[in-house]
């Protein structure tokens, strides 16, 4: 039977400490949340390994190592609410869980709004909703978000998300340029929201964040 204490202490000493995760609270969180749970039982060895663990057919879990600095990168505030697009088994809404306020984990996908939900809550996750519903779209109704955390790469950010951003509120996602990516930080500041790349992160794309077509002359 796998030590899976030890590789989640492993995975934060060599994947997310030595890349600039600074924050105490990450570091903690994500010693206590059992990634192996979230992970289908076939891959379950494979939970801790230093790179992406696909857990359903194009959907995975992101590294240890982009994923803990997405989350730095957010700033999450105990009581801030958050809104966790592509949560896909509801690793990520656990460890944004154990940081802020209310989670809502916002998956499409009928069988993996399932499977989130029977491990969020078989792992003690009280604070987690997951909501089902299209991830271009948000959770409108839920918001606004202090923090929204986009859990794949993509090409843009739709305004459809953006708009549910609370004044001061912070949204994170890759974005992706070809094979290379960028974390980006979007802020809401006066009602206008602005952005700033911060480091460099390649990790799975999710499907239907295209850019928008501009007009051609």
């Amino acid at each position: 039977m796998p030590d899976f204490t030890a590789q989640r202490t492993n995975m934060v000493e060599t994947q997310v400490r030595p890349n600039d995760v600074t924050d105490p609270r990450i570091h903690a969180a994500m010693r206590e949340v059992p990634r192996e749970r979230f992970v289908p039982g076939p891959r379950q060895a494979l939970a801790y390994a230093d790179g992406p663990v696909e857990v359903a057919p194009r959907r995975y879990l992101m590294d240890a190592r982009s994923f803990s600095k997405l989350v730095q990168l957010a700033d999450i505030q105990p009581g801030d609410r958050i809104l966790d697009v592509a949560a896909a088994t509801g690793y990520s809404s656990a460890v944004l869980g154990r940081l802020g306020g209310q989670v809502i984990a916002l998956e499409q996908d009928a069988d993996l709004v399932r499977v989130a939900s029977d491990t969020l809550q078989s792992t003690g996750c009280v604070n987690v909703t997951v909501a089902q519903g299209a991830l271009t779209e948000g959770a409108k109704a839920s918001g606004p978000y202090d923090v929204i955390f986009v859990n794949g790469g993509v090409e843009s950010v739709p305004e459809s998300l953006l708009g549910q951003l609370k004044e001061g509120g912070r949204l994170v996602a890759v974005i992706q340029t070809g094979p290379h990516g960028r974390a980006h930080l979007y802020v809401r500041q006066d009602g206008v929201v602005g952005s700033r790349g911060d480091f460099d992160a390649t990790v799975p794309e999710l499907a239907g964040f295209k850019k928008p077509v501009g007009f051609v002359f």
